[in-house]
């Protein structure tokens, strides 16, 4: 059980490398990798669901008796973020609606429930950044699909109900049910059931990735100036992400940890659920810039976790 428990940590760790490993080899092996595709959404419910075993009910009752910093990092993501892509891509890329769809969908989707592991190695609020993140992750099934018909209604066509009753499934429902099960045990599953299934998690998490990078293989193989502007965009556009909540944190005068939760909360983005959608719902060039995000998710995160650790030692007073 410990070699179990090992492997999964050894994951988690090092997904700065393994994120963009698992993009290249999807990339290289698409038609050997793609046999995966059936199994994506049961994956991504069963990462859904251990992730939330570390949430509780009482967690959002905290966090809304005090709501300012999550109602901005929701308004930031939900709204900022998405409105931000849209505009920029429409300006940069608008000859390419499908490249703007795919835009457009990175900043749409939830947050990244991953951004609970940065947190915590970084000290962040964690009340904070899981109730933050079972909103966003409910939300998201209306969210999402109101976010594509406003901004891109007349551009492509969303099947918004469809997309609805899927992100039910595969998202809110095991978001849910992971909350309320560690509610009803009293913590015991976040303690106990939790750790044991967290290396299933990260494997799944790892799969997914590889299975929804087969769908940029085409593009990525032939390679265009524009999608390597696309690609320049999306890096840059992540930067601003993390940069965003960190600004945000520090005008509203928060204390270290909630700086770092908005961080990361505002930054990082559920890119294996915008993957899936693109996959199910779109042509495949709109998986482009949603799947090449994994390429700088984890290393900004990396990088913007060194910053806030600098951040940290300068803010704290030094002995006479």
């Amino acid at each position: 059980m410990e070699a179990w428990k090992r492997l999964g940590g050894f994951i988690g760790s090092r997904m700065a490398f393994v994120s963009p490993a698992c993009v290249v080899l999807g990339v290289l092996f698409p038609d050997q990798l793609c046999v995966l595709k059936p199994a994506v959404t049961a994956l991504f419910a069963f990462m859904t669901f251990q992730s939330s075993l570390s949430n509780t009910l009482g967690n959002l009752t905290r966090v809304v008796r005090r709501p300012a910093p999550m109602a901005v990092a929701l308004a930031l993501t939900a709204i900022v973020m998405p409105v931000a892509a849209c505009a920029l891509g429409t300006m940069l890329f608008g000859e390419s609606p499908n490249l703007v769809c795919g835009i457009v969908l990175e900043y749409s989707v939830p947050v990244a429930v991953i951004s609970a592991m940065w947190t915590n190695m970084l000290g962040g609020d964690p009340a904070l950044t899981l109730a933050t993140i079972l909103v966003s992750t409910v939300a998201s099934p209306v969210t999402i699909p109101l976010t594509l018909h406003l901004m891109l209604g007349q551009v492509v066509e969303v099947d918004a109900a469809r997309m609805m009753g899927e992100m039910v499934v595969s998202i809110a429902l095991p978001a849910l049910a992971g909350t309320a099960l560690n509610d009803v045990t009293r913590g015991r599953a976040a303690r106990e059931l939790s750790p044991v299934i967290a290396p299933a998690a990260k494997i799944a998490l790892v799969l997914v990735i590889l299975c929804n990078a087969t769908g940029v293989a085409p593009y990525v193989r032939s390679l265009t100036p524009q999608l390597v502007c696309v690609a320049a965009f999306i890096c840059a556009f992540a930067a601003c992400g993390y940069a965003l909540g960190l600004v945000a944190a520090r005008a509203l005068r928060l204390p270290r940890p909630q700086i770092a939760s908005m961080t990361y909360l505002v930054g990082m983005r559920n890119i294996s659920a915008g993957a899936v959608i693109a996959g199910e719902y779109f042509p495949g060039e709109v998986m482009f810039p949603v799947v090449i995000g994994t390429l700088f998710q984890q290393v900004l995160a990396a990088g913007f976790g060194s910053a806030l650790r600098r951040m940290g030692r300068e803010d704290t007073p030094r002995e006479a």
